[in-house]
């Protein structure tokens, strides 16, 4: 029999502080592309370097190892699309060692950052890159290898989706059209080393992302859902996502899964079918889901589903405690709603996560003040503080392109300043995180430790051992001085 052509799926090895402090995410990403191209005549394999905390000395190995016809990387991390400049330079650098092997290995880039600005990328690095997915990528890759293996002149020049070089010059593709249901796909879970995968926070266990939805129609102007998704939201049946939470708990032991769908929970009379699907079901599992504040609200009638169907922690986006910011971004929400829903969350058991963002031109040490008061005011179980950063192809960047003082695009990973404020420093800036981080704590271990014994204390100590073991570290170099946490958790613990 003849060996078919090997495909390598091979994750950036980017790490930032953020998400990943809590758990380890398997890349879903390459789960649905390496289960799409298995219709075309290719040996798929999935390499978590991220995950493996892998060097490129190793990744070199697993290349040299596996020889691979082709090498694909994505630009994003497993969470979310949240952030996928910043892993750009890593992912580029896997591209040019592939080629540095093996000039004959077919490189691919896919994701939100190369999507928006082939040209750009093509540009500076297209030695390291022969081919990049334009959007949604299991229909385009599919069809990519089957031109690649075809062979014939002018096959590649079909393929939809894709941009190339020719003659020294960027070509891209007509679009490819969407994929209409999504259910149709089949991702790749025996590919994955599943002993990499847990959360870390009580009760954790092993833990798998999955999707029951994509897309967002919402304009927020940070952000890159809706640009990449093509405006568009698409959903899953909720039938066939219990399917798969039962294949993924009973093959694969899953006890925590992450909804990293951007909007979930958009269209009501199919979420709350899917909550009682998983109620039915009475599986011994934890959901974590990020949606919107609004739709909280409107759900209030049926949140005690929510927390019988498995839901531990929910993500909002409050980003602002200030209406006329929340209004600039876009976000189409009011203080007062983020309020109602975190108590609404509250009340039902639920772990609250709210972002607050730090850094807008406008900021001064006032605003800083003003935004430490409203997350405390707030008062969600978790507040994280992103500074703003402008992907390139948002329409924020345009905005603030004139205060842009860092452009190497790693840095561009929400916790290191890019934009100047006018009337304040970027060391400034970073000095405001730490001071953001520490005052809302300082308040929250308070609370924190008077909870009644439970599930929501135990969480919460777990978490906030985690967090602070991380960011020690880092705000001792701004010359803050660290709350006194010796009350809450042994010194070890935040060594």
């Amino acid at each position: 029999m003849k060996n078919l052509p090997k495909i390598l799926f091979v994750t950036a090895p980017y790490h930032c502080w953020g998400v990943q402090v809590v758990g380890s995410w398997p890349p879903l990403h390459l789960v649905y592309l390496a289960g799409a191209v298995r219709g075309a005549g290719v040996e798929p394999k999935i390499y978590d370097a991220m995950n493996k905390s892998h060097s490129y000395v190793e990744i070199r190995a697993e290349i040299e190892r596996f020889k691979p016809d082709y090498v694909l990387t994505y630009d994003y991390l497993p969470v979310t699309g949240a952030i996928s400049t910043a892993a750009m330079p890593d992912s580029i650098a896997i591209l040019k060692l592939a080629k540095e092997i093996n000039p004959a290995i077919v490189t691919i880039l896919g994701g939100p950052h190369p999507t928006f600005l082939p040209a750009e990328v093509f540009e500076s690095e297209k030695d390291a890159l022969d081919y990049i997915i334009l959007g949604e990528g299991e229909l385009i890759l599919k069809a990519l290898l089957l031109a690649l293996q075809e062979g014939t002149p002018g096959a590649v020049k079909e393929v939809k989706g894709i941009a190339y070089r020719e003659h020294g010059k960027t070509v891209i593709n007509a679009r490819q059209e969407q994929i209409r249901n999504l259910d149709e796909l089949t991702p790749a879970w025996d590919l994955l080393e599943w002993e990499l995968y847990n959360y870390w926070v009580h009760p954790g266990g092993r833990m798998a992302s999955i999707l029951t939805s994509r897309g967002c129609e919402m304009s927020c102007s940070f952000c890159s859902q809706r640009l990449f998704w093509r405006g568009s939201w698409r959903a899953r049946e909720p039938e066939k996502v219990i399917e798969e939470i039962v294949f993924l708990h009973e093959k694969h032991q899953v006890m925590v899964f992450t909804l990293i769908d951007a909007y979930p929970t958009r269209d009501r009379h199919r979420w709350e079918r899917l909550l009682d699907l998983l109620i039915e079901k009475n599986l011994p599992i934890s959901l974590l889901m990020e949606t919107r504040v609004e739709d909280i609200v409107r759900d209030q009638d049926i949140l005690d589903k929510y927390k019988k169907a498995g839901v531990i922690h929910i993500y909002m986006g409050a980003e602002s405690g200030d209406d006329d910011v929340l209004n600039s971004l876009n976000k189409g929400i009011e203080m007062k709603t983020t309020k109602l829903a975190l108590e609404l969350l509250n009340k039902a058991g639920i772990v609250t996560e709210a972002s607050f963002m730090v850094g807008f031109p406008e900021e001064t040490w006032d605003s800083v003040k003003k935004t430490i008061a409203a997350a405390i005011y707030l008062n969600p179980d978790v507040a994280v503080f992103p500074i703003v950063t402008p992907w390139p192809y948002t329409p924020m960047y345009k905005e603030m392109k004139d205060r842009i003082r860092v452009f190497d695009y790693s840095k561009y990973n929400l916790v290191t300043p890019i934009i100047e404020p006018l009337q304040m420093t970027l060391e400034e800036v970073t000095q405001a995180l730490a001071k953001c981080y520490m005052e809302f704590y300082s308040h929250k271990m308070q609370e924190i430790f008077t909870l009644e014994e439970g599930f929501k204390k135990d969480y919460m100590m777990s978490a906030m051992r985690l967090m602070m073991k991380e960011q020690c570290s880092a705000f001792r170099m701004t010359g803050m001085k660290m709350p006194d946490l010796g009350a809450f958790f042994p010194a070890q613990a935040l060594t």
